[in-house]
């Protein structure tokens, strides 16, 4: 098992900031979304932090980002700036969530107007 999500991540889909690490576990796509999806706020944040640090660069598809700041934003729900970021990444990869990047905006706004 890979001690880090980010490792994890950087086994399956690459890293365009260094190599690859040799690693000898079986990959799969799978085990990855499993780990992701009971994976703490601290570790997804890590993860997107490492691997996809200007929203537009990195290796990660575009799913496993929306799936990521989506699981995000259940465990922390009042946090304007996570919920701007998951806004922009949203905007950034395509015009398909153009709407709920704008009502996510909007809430990070109310939230800040208290």
């Amino acid at each position: 098992m890979h001690s880090t999500l980010t490792e994890h991540a950087r086994c399956l889909y690459g890293d365009e900031y260094r190599p690859r690490p040799e690693c000898a576990l079986e990959h799969r796509e799978s085990y990855f979304v499993e780990e992701l999806t009971f994976a703490d706020a601290d570790a997804i944040l890590a993860m997107m932090r490492e691997l996809c640090p200007q929203v537009v660069d990195g290796h990660l598809p575009v799913w496993v980002r929306n799936l990521a700041y989506r699981l995000l934003l259940l465990q922390r729900p009042n946090e304007p700036v996570l919920i701007r970021e998951a806004a922009l990444n949203l905007s950034m990869h395509g015009p398909d969530w153009d709407d709920i990047a704008e009502d996510l905006k909007n809430r990070a706004d109310a939230l800040e107007a208290g």
